[in-house]
């Protein structure tokens, strides 16, 4: 993973939104309708190269595919490893999905707006684990690698990564109806979700798994437990992913937290400082958190008071990813500045909260061209931060 050692390089978090007409073929996939997969494949790897070449153009220095070819950054999975399906009984249709406890409190906000991913997950059934998990199907992995490497080939961006689901958050939104408890079901799942993970690393590109199970699961999944019983099953998950990442070097991985995609009141997210030390004990070196939106910036301060590794590179996320305000380059400047006061300059990224396309949609939180507005005024904002910080 490059650092930012003339300027401060720019990234994301990894998922955008997908055109229609992929949209489409990604559905009815989804759905068990027909569909042509030889359309489809070709459809994802024009789409990953168009895509890659316009994050290039904005100047994103360390691009992704987009997740282009899923769904959903969890839901892909059941396409890949064995024992995922649908119970042969009836299946719980709450299982894995609670409320979170903000929105219990401003129902009349949850009502009104918060329905669209209980719709998403009900419209495409949420997958089970129904038996022993295992990497079973390689070629939809090879096709994003393959898809990935053509352009990033055609584009030459400073930097590639891909993004992969943990074992942690999979138990959310894949919940186990096979395996003795929790803890055998994630066990598995690191080692089932190994092979991916060093494929990714293995073609060449930096290995990004996606963890909001260490930030959001507190306020939803788990949110009848204590913080410390919380944080022994953070503890849990951050050595599954250990496990599953022990043959990788932690420069070529990035792990991502967040507090749930999602506008909203989040007044219940546990705080960056509390799980902080969990996320530190991570293998990968990159280290990707909210940092823009309202209710998570303030936490430069508590970063400025922890020890923070000196392998650690920080890559906060300097503009909103649930928000349609454009963030005012000076502003991601200022927030960019904060971080390289705390860790130097060169073990800072500028980067997003979340993801632009979580959840696939025709109708995404932030306007597609709103997303590709927020990327230019974060190369702008690196820009004036690179100035102020090698002046």
């Amino acid at each position: 993973m490059k650092r930012s050692t003339d300027r401060i390089l720019t990234t994301h978090v990894g998922s955008l939104p997908r055109p229609d007409r992929l949209l489409d073929l990604l559905e009815a996939e989804e759905l068990g309708l027909e569909f042509d997969r030889e359309t489809l494949r070709d459809d994802a790897a024009a789409t990953v190269k168009d895509i890659v070449a316009r994050q290039v153009a904005s100047g994103i220095d360390v691009v992704s595919d987009g997740e282009m070819s899923k769904i959903g950054y969890t839901f892909y999975v059941k396409h890949r490893l064995a024992g995922i399906g649908r119970p042969d009984g009836p299946a719980d249709p709450g299982a894995g999905a609670r409320v979170g406890h903000d929105l219990k409190e401003h129902l009349d906000f949850h009502n009104r707006t918060s329905a669209q991913v209980g719709q998403w997950i009900a419209k495409f059934e949420r997958p089970f684990c129904i038996g022993p998990v295992a990497y079973a199907d390689h070629g939809p992995l090879e096709n994003d690698l393959a898809n990935l490497a053509a352009a990033v080939e055609a584009a030459r961006p400073v930097e590639a990564f891909m993004n992969a689901a943990s074992p942690g958050v999979l138990t959310k939104f894949v919940p186990n109806a096979y395996y003795q408890d929790e803890d055998a079901y994630v066990a598995a799942l690191a080692d089932a979700l190994q092979p991916e993970y060093e494929a990714i690393v293995h073609a060449g590109f930096i290995l990004q798994i996606d963890c909001p199970d260490l930030g959001s699961a507190r306020h939803n999944q788990y949110q009848d437990l204590t913080d410390d019983e919380f944080l022994a099953i953070a503890e849990r998950n951050v050595e599954a992913v250990n496990h599953a990442t022990r043959n990788i070097p932690p420069e070529l991985m990035r792990l991502h937290i967040c507090w749930g995609n999602y506008e909203g009141p989040h007044t219940h997210d546990i705080p960056l400082a509390t799980v902080l030390p969990v996320c530190m004990k991570a293998r990968p070196a990159g280290f990707l958190f909210e940092g823009a939106n309202p209710r998570h910036e303030h936490e430069w301060e508590d970063l400025a008071a922890a020890k923070i590794p000196d392998d650690k590179v920080l890559i906060p996320g300097v503009v909103d990813s649930t928000s349609n305000f454009v963030e005012h380059p000076r502003l991601i400047a200022q927030r960019l500045c904060r971080y390289a006061d705390i860790v130097g300059r060169e073990r800072v990224i500028a980067g997003t909260d979340c993801g632009f396309g979580t959840f696939a949609s025709r109708e995404p939180q932030v306007a597609s061209s709103v997303v590709w507005s927020k990327f230019e005024a974060m190369v702008e904002g690196a820009r004036i931060a690179t100035e102020q910080l090698w002046r």
